[in-house]
Order: structure tokens, then sequence, then C-alpha cells
């Protein structure tokens, strides 16, 4: 069975989507670790939820020890052969990408290749620039992750038109329900060649 393995910074909202799918049996794999690097994230009542271990390791925790070398030891040690980022909000390391070539997966509230990815390109702040610019689409882009912000192998992009009257909270809503059928229908396709 395919193992995947978490990383998130807050809500996990991606991880939920993706262990009701598996649940669901829409995708043949198991999540068997959560790793945060904030203490109080919301993703780690959920993953005691669905009985997964999980992991606190930041610098606070592990102060002056190689943080990238410890997450990358813990998903190799839970066998782990992708890793999901559902919002995590730390830039990834390199020994993590050598360890997991094409093996990391993201989600980009926006369509990439574009000026709306990159470093500070994030929730809120990409919708907040795509209404300010007053584009008429949006979308989301789901790809492997490699050393630059937002710049990996594209798995997959849905995209949506934006309403004349839309706001930063209706395009959020949007693309959070597009978002979760992005997240199944991209792992479904990584699983489907792996």
């Amino acid at each position: 069975m395919i193992k995947i393995g978490i990383l998130a910074s807050y809500n996990g909202s991606g991880f939920e989507t993706l262990q009701k799918a598996i649940n669901d049996k829409k995708i043949d794999a198991q999540i068997v670790v959560v790793i945060t690097n904030n203490t109080n994230a919301k993703v780690l009542e959920k993953a005691e939820k669905y009985d997964i271990p999980n992991f606190i390791i930041n610098d606070k925790r592990y102060p002056g020890q190689d943080i990238d070398d410890k997450i990358t030891r813990l998903l190799l040690e839970f066998g782990c052969d992708y890793v999901f980022l559902s919002g995590y909000m730390k830039k990834i390391e390199s020994k993590l990408i050598a360890a997991y070539h094409n093996k990391i997966i993201n989600t980009h509230p926006a369509l990439l290749p574009s000026s709306y990815g990159g470093k500070g390109m994030y929730g809120r702040n990409v919708h907040e620039a795509i209404i300010k610019n007053g584009e008429k689409k949006s979308g989301v882009t789901i790809h492997f992750v490699n050393e630059v912000y937002d710049d990996g192998e594209i798995i997959l992009t849905k995209e949506l038109e934006l309403d004349d009257n839309e706001t930063v909270d209706s395009l959020e809503s949007k693309i959070k329900d597009l978002e979760s059928l992005a997240i199944i229908e991209a792992f479904q396709k990584v699983l489907a060649n792996h």
C-alpha cells in the first residue's frame, strides 16, 4: 500500500480531504504520519481523530538541530512513498527534496506558472492580488515541489471564472471547494503512475 506523509502548519484541510477520500476508497493509500512546525496547529487534533502518529518539529523544540534532516528521517522511518504539503509554511529544504524527488506534492491556490506564485504568495495573499489586478480567472494548481517556490512540475490545474462582483472571501471559498476536487484527482493520477 502507498504510504503518504503530511507536512502542515495550521488546519490541514487538504490532509482531511485526502483522508476522507482514502476512507471513501477513492484513493488507495494510507496516511501514516503527520508532521507540523506549529505547536498549536489544528492538524494535530485531526491526526489524533484519525489515529495517525503526529509530531511537532521546529527550531524551538530542537534548537541547533538540523530540522530538514529530522523531518526527512521521520518520513523515511515511516516508509512514506509520497509527502503532501497541506498548508505547510516552511520552505522545503535540500535533504527532503533529495530523498523525495518528484514525490512531494503541493497545492497552490492559483494557476501556475504565473505571477501569483513564489515567496509570500499563499492563501488570502493570492486571492487579494488576483482581485486587485482584476483577473477574470483563477484556479488551483497541484504540483511537485523542487528547490524553488511553486516551480515544480505541474500535476494538474483546475480553473474557474471570476464573477464581476467577486470578493476575496467568495474567491477563497470557491478555491477551497475546487482544491478539494483537485487534490483527489491529482493523487489518483499520481498513484496510477506509481
